[in-house]
């Protein structure tokens, strides 16, 4: 299905929450080209399954378990990861998500309004939310980012959202971190351009995933109020596949490709970002 990326054989990627919907899909493609790929979850057993499925296809994956707010934990990950593959080439910021503690059940603020709304989120739900998607980049990033400069074309692919560029309702503490990736992005681009370590990020629209495909459908599939207005405003008038995001991926990670291209973030959201509505 896409063309082979021959250069990018014999690499070895770290994928941070590489066992999510999006970027298990990664991990295959990636696998597919030749690249040793370790998976890294809190707990290794969640990231297994993707391995497995990967090695029964010849490929070369590990899982390994990692907390990406916990400096020993990716310390302890990347010693395994150099043990069983010699080098890391690509790093993957796909670990993230939301919390129903920095979630607000309001869209808009109304005097008497039920359920949650701005005020009832609570602290510490906020901080995990952001520090989850914010902070775990940042120490991946400085973990693994050692080990990367020691590799001619290393890469590092942060994952950011729609919600960067426009917040969603309901979820503040997740739409501030994805804007906070994407200028991180650009910090580290400038910050290690002279090193050719090249910094990019990929932003998804919206693609049904195991986080969220409750909030988007129904039992019984068909979409919820939240989902229509999604529709209504994405052009292609459809969710994504993760598939969909391989040939930006393999693009961005390719020297051969985009070996002048640092700092940015590429959208991939059936025409989300560009539809203003009228």
């Amino acid at each position: 299905m896409f063309s082979s990326h021959k250069n990018l054989a014999g690499r070895t990627a770290v994928i941070t929450g590489g066992s999510g919907v999006l970027c298990s899909e990664m991990a295959r493609q990636l696998a597919v080209q030749g690249v040793k790929v370790a998976i890294l979850n809190r707990t290794a057993e969640k990231g297994k399954d993707v391995a497995d499925e990967i090695q029964a296809q010849g490929g070369d994956a590990i899982a390994v378990a990692a907390d990406v707010l916990d400096r020993a934990s990716l310390e302890k990950a990347k010693e395994q990861i150099v043990e069983a593959f010699g080098r890391i080439d690509i790093l993957i910021n796909g670990a993230g998500g939301n919390h129903p503690d920095a979630i607000t059940d309001v869209e808009i603020h109304e005097d008497g309004a039920q359920g949650k709304t701005f005020f009832d989120l609570q602290e510490d739900g906020f901080s995990r939310v952001f520090a989850s998607n914010f902070t775990g980049s940042f120490l991946a990033s400085q973990v693994f980012g050692k080990e990367l400069l020691k590799q001619e074309a290393p890469v590092i692919l942060n994952v950011s959202s729609m919600s960067a560029y426009s917040p969603m309702t309901k979820v503040p503490a997740y739409s501030a971190a994805k804007s906070a990736i994407n200028n991180f992005t650009m910090w580290m681009a400038v910050h290690f351009a002279e090193q050719n370590l090249r910094v990019n990020a990929i932003a998804p629209g919206f693609f049904l995933t195991s986080q969220n495909k409750s909030l988007l459908t129904h039992p019984d599939g068909s979409l919820t109020p939240r989902s229509d207005k999604i529709m209504s405003s994405t052009p292609m008038k459809r969710f994504g596949k993760p598939v969909e995001l391989i040939g930006t991926m393999l693009w961005l990670l390719d020297e051969n490709y985009s070996g002048f291209v640092t700092g940015i973030t590429v959208p991939v959201d059936g025409g989300f970002l560009a539809y203003s509505g009228v």
